[in-house]
């Protein structure tokens, strides 16, 4: 079921997106050469703390999870597509790093992403997170009243593969309000004026992934919830809150 957020209700959601875009740039900020995923893992609890918030995905267990997701960010590094399970990893120069979070503030969810080199990057390295980035600015731009998912689902996948990249099968963004995850899905990939129309109050997870080899295939690592690429190739994954207004598109979780 797909539930339609009034104008105050979007107000309160913007309110749970900034404490998502102040955690991610506090991770962004710690990130550096030796320091631990479970160190940045620290400081998106702090801010989450300090805003009286809590992490929706903290003790979460789809149906697909061996256990429940044991931290409040995913940290996912290199060939790491999504999912990633913070641990003792210390970040080495060159690493890229996509840090994906959430929050929970007044009974409505926020959830964003972004990708980012360690140290010195590889001009390959910048080109993946530089097409993510534009992707998902694609995406939001297709976010108008009147248009369809098929429509940000095609102006992603447009830029993800005109860069030469993979896009990861079967995952995309989400409806989301009361809970992290709603109706209705939104594909990387599509094709245009197909799928729900959009309408005011509708608020969506726009997040595009890409490979740096060109497939789209992917397999669990032996923790149950990190997915990598098969072949070996960085990902990178950017992500924002947008609710659909007859102002256009507001991204709820702007850094």
């Amino acid at each position: 079921m797909v539930e339609l957020k009034t104008d105050t209700a979007i107000d309160e959601m913007r309110v749970a997106g900034q404490v998502v875009g102040r955690a991610l740039t506090a991770v962004r900020e710690a990130a550096d050469v030796g320091v631990s995923l479970l160190e940045l893992d620290e400081v998106a609890r702090g801010v989450l703390r300090e805003a009286g918030a809590t992490s929706p995905f903290l003790g979460y267990r789809p149906s697909f999870a061996p256990v429940p997701f044991p931290a409040v960010i995913c940290a996912s590094v290199n060939d790491a597509i999504v999912h990633g399970v913070p641990d003792g990893y210390r970040l080495r120069d060159g690493d890229l790093v996509s840090i994906d979070c959430g929050a929970q503030l007044g009974g409505w969810a926020g959830d964003s992403a972004i990708s980012f080199v360690v140290g010195t990057p590889r001009p390959a390295d910048l080109r993946l997170v530089e097409t993510v980035e534009r992707a998902l600015a694609a995406g939001i731009e297709a976010a108008v009243v009147g248009n369809r998912i098929g429509d940000i689902a095609h102006a992603i996948g447009t830029v993800c593969r005109s860069a030469g990249y993979g896009v990861p099968d079967g995952f995309g963004g989400h409806g989301i309000g009361r809970r992290m995850h709603e109706d209705p899905s939104v594909p990387n990939e599509g094709r245009p004026g197909r799928g729900m129309p959009l309408r005011h109050g509708l608020v969506l997870a726009i997040e595009p992934m890409v490979t740096a080899g060109g497939r789209d295939d992917y397999h669990a690592a032996p923790d149950g919830w990190t997915l990598r690429t098969n072949d070996g190739s960085r990902a990178a994954h950017a992500e924002h809150t947008v609710a659909i207004t007859t102002d256009g598109p507001r991204i709820l979780t702007a850094r």
